[in-house]
């Protein structure tokens, strides 16, 4: 099945487009009931001239809608077509269909809890009442205390957490999703401070995200009195999902990363890390938000969508 959303709106139109006329609907449903034909079979079947057929051939192709492949012919070479889908899907509003078309497992992790990190200044966290640590020493994050972090930022590295995998018996997962609020780390703030910003779940790479920056334009609706206006004061809220044929961030595609290369069935734990490659061009580090921070009451959500 072949998947569009309203977000992808080049793709949409391209598809829209080849589904638009008679002549091409025809060449899909011929193909229905012959699974390959060349294009001379094509326009024969439809009394339309070669060239029609062949014209029409290629919008479809582009589309991918059809495959096509070259084989030896008598005269040199013929195109054979065939399908390369039985259904089309058109989600004109993601956030609904999303919500709404199947059972969901919802799991919020508190950004205290991570059970591993590898980070380098400049570092911190904070909690409602006050700033947890001094700053700039990773080591600090050993401490218990660090579970009330509802603020954690970082220059460099990533920090991991571990979400329980609860599900009904003969459950299968259909999508896999994690939202969080999350901005750059510069000093004090800089709007225009990008950083590249990387997800894996279960050691699997998921899709890179960069922040525009470190947000100061207005005070977080969250952040608690104490929190000084000079200082970061809230993030954008991202969404990383793993579907059956491919990885996106927020509804646009990521990497190819799927469901399958995750291998769910394996663990009764699913991990999630978040952070900066060695190697990203934007080295802008990552502010990450928690529920009492920022503009969005939450921590890390995840959300398994199953069947």
């Amino acid at each position: 099945m072949l998947e569009l959303t309203i977000d992808e709106p080049d793709r949409l139109v391209k598809v829209a487009h080849a589904l638009s006329t008679h002549t091409r609907i025809g060449i899909i449903k011929l193909l229905l009931a012959k699974p390959n034909l060349n294009i001379i079979e094509i326009a024969e079947a439809l009394d339309i001239p070669v060239s029609t057929a062949a014209t029409n051939v290629k919008v479809l192709e582009e589309a991918e809608l059809i495959l096509t492949e070259l084989q030896p012919a008598s005269r040199g070479a013929m195109k054979v077509c065939s399908r390369n889908f039985d259904d089309v899907r058109m989600i004109l509003n993601p956030i609904a269909y999303y919500q709404n078309t199947s059972k969901a497992v919802e799991v919020e992790m508190p950004i205290g809890h991570f059970i591993n990190f590898d980070i380098q200044p400049t570092c911190g966290m904070a909690n409602t009442t006050g700033m947890l640590f001094i700053e700039d020493e990773p080591e600090n994050f050993y401490h218990p205390d660090s579970r009330t972090a509802e603020i954690i930022w970082f220059r460099k590295g990533w920090i991991e957490y571990r979400f329980p995998k609860k599900l009904p018996a003969g459950a299968k997962v259909k999508s896999l999703e994690f939202s969080l609020e999350l901005c750059s780390e510069a000093p004090n703030y800089n709007n225009d401070w990008p950083s590249e910003i990387t997800v894996w779940v279960n050691d699997m790479e998921i899709g890179s995200w960069i922040s525009p920056g470190d947000f100061g334009d207005h005070r977080g609706k969250l952040n608690p009195p104490w929190w000084n206006d000079s200082s970061t004061q809230h993030g954008l809220l991202k969404t990383w999902a793993i579907e059956e044929s491919r990885s996106t961030i927020d509804n646009e595609k990521s990497s190819s990363t799927t469901l399958r290369d995750l291998q769910l069935d394996q663990k009764p734990f699913i991990t999630f890390r978040i952070g900066l490659k060695p190697d990203a061009k934007h080295q802008g580090g990552m502010n990450l938000f928690g529920k009492s921070f920022g503009d969005y009451a939450q921590g890390i959500i995840m959300r398994m969508q199953y069947e």
